[in-house]
């Protein structure tokens, strides 16, 4: 299976560039095509949240619109920047979502990995949090299927990247999660958004991802004094690829024109100098 995965869309309504230069819209435009023009075929497409920029339904709305060209099946669950109520009310026809509950919580069993969206967000705040419910909702819906290839996707990241001022809104317990998912091994890989660069770690045995931002980047400063800042980085996003015996890889791929293909050899069978 071959996954793809978006994030941190920060989609302003009437199509406004975000923080005075970014455009999104067309940026997230672009990784739709993207994605469209993976081969082999991308088969699902998970979104981890912020995508708005401000929550307003206006913005959710563009957001569908851009993204309902994307031809294979689409998941969102929020970020911190989204409010909750305009994102029920625009996902409200999806099928997966349910808003009688206070969490935007689900499992996908349509494909050969099961997808589990799940809601790390604390309502007005950056940082996430894991209450028992929502811990024990997870639990229990791992334990539903403890054979099934799984990935997690959500928000907040469990872990730090050293990027000091993400590191302080990220998921506030994540050991709690990571200490949940030790006792759920069919759990292949946790991916996340939020932090808007690429970074990647394991955990207890739990692999766990962030995804590159389709637009702008956090810019990449480990001193713990560094201002929080944004790059105008090589815009990716990223790749998954689940096996026949449900081993997991994942891959980076840049948004653009490059240079390239180039082939290593001739047609004599010859290393091209």
């Amino acid at each position: 299976m071959i996954l793809a995965q978006l994030t941190d869309t920060h989609i302003r309504s009437g199509r406004q560039v975000a923080y005075g230069r970014v455009d999104t819209c067309s940026m997230l435009e672009n990784a739709i095509a993207h994605i469209n023009n993976f081969r082999p075929n991308v088969e699902a497409v998970i979104v981890t949240g912020d995508i708005t920029d401000r929550g307003e339904l206006e913005a959710f709305n563009l957001f569908r619109e851009i993204i309902n060209e994307l031809v294979p099946p689409w998941y969102v669950v929020p970020g911190n920047h989204d409010s909750r109520e305009n994102f029920l009310q625009a996902f409200k026809d999806c099928h997966y979502l349910n808003d009688s509950s206070d969490f935007i919580h689900y499992s996908i069993e349509d494909h050969p990995v099961r997808l589990i969206g799940f809601d790390t967000t604390v309502e007005n705040k950056p940082y996430g949090f894991l209450t028992g419910e929502r811990l024990l909702w997870l639990d229990n819906c791992l334990a539903e299927k403890t054979q099934e290839t799984t990935i997690l996707f959500q928000h907040h990241p469990p872990f730090f990247t050293g990027i000091n001022h993400m590191d302080v809104q990220n998921l506030l317990n994540g050991k709690e999660l990571i200490q949940l998912l030790t006792s759920h091994r069919q759990v292949q890989h946790v991916a996340c958004g939020h932090v808007h660069r690429a970074s990647e770690t394991c955990i207890d045995g739990v692999g766990i991802s962030i995804a590159p931002n389709a637009a702008h980047s956090t810019t990449l400063d480990l001193d713990p004094s560094g201002p929080s800042s944004f790059s105008m980085d090589p815009p990716a996003i990223r790749i998954f690829r689940v096996d026949a015996e449900g081993y997991l890889t994942s891959h980076l791929s840049y948004l653009g024109s490059f240079d390239g293909p180039h082939p290593y050899f001739s047609p004599d069978g010859k290393l091209v100098g």
